[in-house]
C-alpha cells in the first residue's frame, strides 16, 4: 500500500515510489447512455435519465486498455467519476447500479497492479453550465432553468452553440452567470447568499451536504480495495464571484469570445438585454472584436416564483424606473469588511469537512487536495489535513491554447514575456513545475506533490498527424512537458487516456482531444501498442521503486539514453526496481551502474538493481 513520508511517495517497504499514470477517462465526463457526447444535443435537457455505467469502459474491455496501460509502464490512475453520475436522479437518490460497475472497474483495475485515487471531477459545475460535475437539479432547487443558459448568455454550452465549438472557451463559461452564481453559493452561500435557502437549509450546506454524501457513498462502496489509495477532494473548484473587486470589470483566466462583467451577467439573467465586447485571443495575444448584443428577447432564466438570488441578497436593485442599479460593486470583495481570501477562508474548511467525511467511513484513505492551476495552494498546516497529498495541475498554455507546437516560442504566464529558444523554454516549464512542489514543501507541510493534470492536444496544427500519421510534433511538445516533471522528480497523471476518443471528435467533451489513445489509430488491435499516440516520447524509463531519495533523472526520447542516480539507504533490504520499456529498446540495452549489480526481465520490463557499497548509485542505460 502506497503512503507518504515527507514530500515522497514509499511502499511497504519503505522505497520511495514514483508514480506515473493516467487520467482514466476523459468521456467520463458525460453519460454513456445515451450517448452524452457534448457534440449531441439529442436529449441533452433530460437531466435525470442518464446512466454512467461503463464509464470510462464497458468491463468486457477492461482487460484490453488496463493490460495497455500496464504495458506502457503506467502504475497509477487518477480515477474519475462525477457527482451526476451518483445522484442524477434527484437529491438523496443514487445510482446503485453505477456504483456495482465502479466497484467492479476498480477492483479490475487492481488485478494489474494499478493503485488509483478517485477524482470526483468538475468543470465549470455541471454539464448544463458547460462543462461537467454536479447534476442538473442542483440549477433547478435555485429556481434556474437550464434551458435558457444559452438565451441569457449565462453558459456557452457546446450543445446548444451552432457553429464549431470555440477552441478552449468552455473555460470561460467558470465566469459567466450560471457557473459563477452556483460556485460562490457552493463554497460561500452562507456569507454572500445568507437570504437564499433550499428546503428552509442555507443553500451553500444543502448542496454541500449533498455533494459530501454523494461521494460518501463511493468511500463505502470501495472500502477495502486495497488499490484504491484516496480521495481527491473536487476538480480544479472555482471561486465563482468571491473576492472580485468590481462586478462591472471582466475578470477570469484566458477571457474569449463574448465576454460580459459579472453585472452584466446579473443582468441578463433577469432578461435585462446588454451590448457585450467580444474577445478575441490567438497567437498575437488578446484584443477587442465586435459588440453583440445578448438577450434581446428579454429572456429570464429564473423559474415561475423565483427571482435573482444577488438580488434578494441585496447587490442590485430596480429604480424608480424599472432598470437595474448596481448598488454594492465589491459586494463579494469583503466579508465584516475584511478582504476575502477564497483558497484560505472557502476552499481549505471545505477540505475539513470532505476529509472528516472520508476518514469517518475508512481512515486509510489519502486527500488528495487541488484548486484552480497557476494559483498559490493555501497554507496548511502539518498534519492539519491528516495524510496529505497536493494534486496540482500544470499545462502548456500556448500549445493547449492554440492547439499548435512552435519548438523555439512560448508564453511565460507569470512574467507575460514572450520565451525565445528552446533553452529558455525548457528553463521555464522546470520553473513552473517546480512552483507548486516546492508550494507542497513550504505552505503545506512538507507533502507529496503528484501532477494531477498535465499533457497535449493531440489535434495539433487542424489535426495533420490524423492525415499523415507522423506524430513528431507531439512528440516534441509533450517531451518538453515530461523534461520539466523529470527535472524536478515529480510524480504525475496524464491527461488523459479515452477508451473512446476518435479523430472527429476527440475525447467527446467540448472538442478536447488529449488522449493518449484513440480507435482511429489502432491500426492492429493484436498490438498492444497500437491506437498509442505520440509512444516514443510518452513511454519512457523511470524509476519505479528506489531503495534511496532521488536525485536526478534524465531521459532523451530520440537517443534512448536514460540516466538516475539516487541517495541509497542501506537500512533497505529491497532492491530498486526500474521501468525499461521494450518500446523503447526492441534490440536490448547496454546498462553501466555505479556500484552493486542488476538484472533485466524482459517480459515484465524491470531493471532490478542490487546497490553496492557507494553512497551515491548511478544507473546509466543507452540502446544496444
Amino acid at each position: 500500500m502506497i503512503h507518504t513520508q515527507g514530500p515522497w511517495f514509499k511502499d511497504e517497504q519503505d522505497r520511495t515510489v514514483m508514480l506515473h499514470g493516467v487520467n482514466l477517462g476523459g468521456s467520463t465526463k458525460v453519460p454513456y447512455s445515451p450517448n452524452g457526447a457534448t457534440y449531441r444535443s439529442e436529449g441533452f435537457f433530460d437531466t435525470k435519465n442518464v446512466s454512467f455505467v461503463n464509464r470510462p469502459f464497458p468491463l468486457e474491455e477492461a482487460d484490453e486498455h488496463f493490460s495497455r496501460l500496464k504495458a506502457w509502464g503506467f502504475n497509477f490512475l487518477r480515477f474519475l467519476i462525477t457527482w451526476e453520475a451518483i445522484e442524477h436522479f434527484g437529491p438523496d437518490q443514487y445510482d446503485e447500479a453505477y456504483l456495482d460497475y465502479l466497484y467492479a472497474v476498480v477492483k479490475k483495475a487492481g488485478e494489474y497492479g494499478l493503485s488509483l485515487f478517485i477524482d470526483p471531477h468538475q468543470d465549470v459545475w455541471s454539464r448544463f453550465s458547460g462543462g461537467d460535475g454536479a447534476p442538473g437539479w442542483t440549477f433547478d432547487v435555485l429556481g434556474m432553468d437550464v434551458t435558457r443558459f444559452k438565451a441569457t448568455g449565462a453558459a456557452m454550452v457546446h450543445q446548444t452553440v451552432d457553429t464549431p465549438y470555440p477552441r478552449m472557451q468552455w473555460i470561460t463559461n467558470d465566469y459567466k452567470f450560471a457557473a459563477a452564481t452556483i460556485n460562490t453559493i457552493f463554497f460561500a452561500g452562507n456569507d454572500f447568499a445568507p437570504k437564499t435557502k433550499i428546503d428552509g437549509i442555507p443553500a451553500q450546506d444543502y448542496l454541500q451536504g449533498h455533494y459530501l454524501n454523494a461521494i460518501k457513498q463511493v468511500v463505502k462502496k470501495l472500502k477495502g480495495l486495497p488499490n484504491v489509495v484516496g480521495f481527491d477532494t473536487l476538480n480544479e473548484p472555482s471561486s465563482g464571484y468571491v473576492s472580485v473587486p468590481d462586478l462591472r470589470q471582466k475578470i477570469g483566466r484566458l477571457p474569449a469570445g463574448v465576454f460580459p462583467t459579472p453585472w452584466q451577467s446579473i443582468q441578463l439573467a433577469s432578461g435585462f438585454p446588454q451590448k457585450v465586447d467580444e474577445l478575441i485571443r490567438d497567437f498575437w495575444g488578446e484584443r477587442k472584436g465586435r459588440q453583440e448584443l445578448v438577450n434581446p428577447e428579454r429572456v429570464s432564466l429564473w423559474k415561475e416564483g423565483y427571482s435573482c438570488i444577488w438580488q434578494q441578497n441585496g447587490v442590485w436593485k430596480l429604480d424608480d424606473t424599472g432598470q437595474p442599479e448596481l448598488l454594492k460593486p465589491d459586494y463579494f470583495a469583503r466579508v465584516n469588511d475584511q478582504t476575502v481570501d477564497f483558497h484560505q477562508k472557502y476552499l481549505l474548511p471545505f477540505a475539513h469537512r470532505y476529509m472528516d467525511m472520508v476518514r469517518l467511513v475508512d481512515e486509510t484513505k489519502i486527500i488528495f487536495f487541488e484548486q484552480v492551476p497557476e494559483t498559490r495552494s493555501p497554507e496548511v498546516k502539518a498534519d492539519e489535513l491528516g495524510e496529505l497529498v497536493y494534486a496540482a495541475h500544470w499545462y502548456d498554455g500556448m500549445t493547449l491554447f492554440l492547439k499548435a507546437y512552435v519548438p523555439f516560442l512560448n508564453f511565460d504566464t507569470e512574467t507575460n514575456k514572450i520565451l525565445l529558444g528552446e533553452k529558455k523554454i525548457r528553463k521555464a516549464f522546470t520553473a513552473f513545475l517546480k512552483a507548486p512542489r516546492q508550494d507542497a514543501i513550504e505552505r503545506m507541510g512538507n507533502i507529496p506533490t503528484l501532477i494531477g493534470e498535465t499533457g497535449i492536444p493531440f489535434d495539433l496544427n487542424n489535426k495533420r498527424a490524423y492525415r499523415t500519421g507522423n506524430f513528431t510534433d507531439q512528440e516534441r511538445a509533450i517531451d518538453r512537458t515530461f523534461k520539466g516533471l523529470e527535472d524536478n522528480l515529480l510524480s504525475y497523471t496524464l491527461w488523459n487516456y479515452t477508451s473512446d476518443n476518435d479523430n472527429l471528435h476527440g475525447d467527446m467533451w467540448n472538442d478536447e482531444d488529449l488522449s493518449l489513445f484513440s480507435r482511429d489509430q489502432q491500426k492492429d488491435p493484436s498490438d498492444i501498442n497500437s491506437g498509442g499516440r505520440a509512444l516514443k516520447a510518452v513511454v519512457r524509463p523511470y524509476p519505479l521503486k528506489t531503495a534511496g531519495l532521488p536525485s536526478r533523472l534524465e531521459f532523451d526520447y530520440r537517443s534512448g539514453y536514460f540516466v538516475y542516480e539516487f541517495e541509497g539507504d542501506k537500512s533497505i533490504q529491497a532492491d530498486t526496481e526500474v521501468f525499461l520499456p521494450n518500446l523503447q529498446y526492441p534490440e536490448g540495452v547496454t546498462v553501466s551502474v555505479s556500484d552493486g549489480t542488476f538484472s533485466i526481465d524482459r517480459g515484465k520490463q524491470i531493471l532490478t538493481y542490487t546497490a553496492g557499497e557507494l553512497a551515491q548509485h548511478r544507473i546509466e542505460i543507452k540502446p544496444t
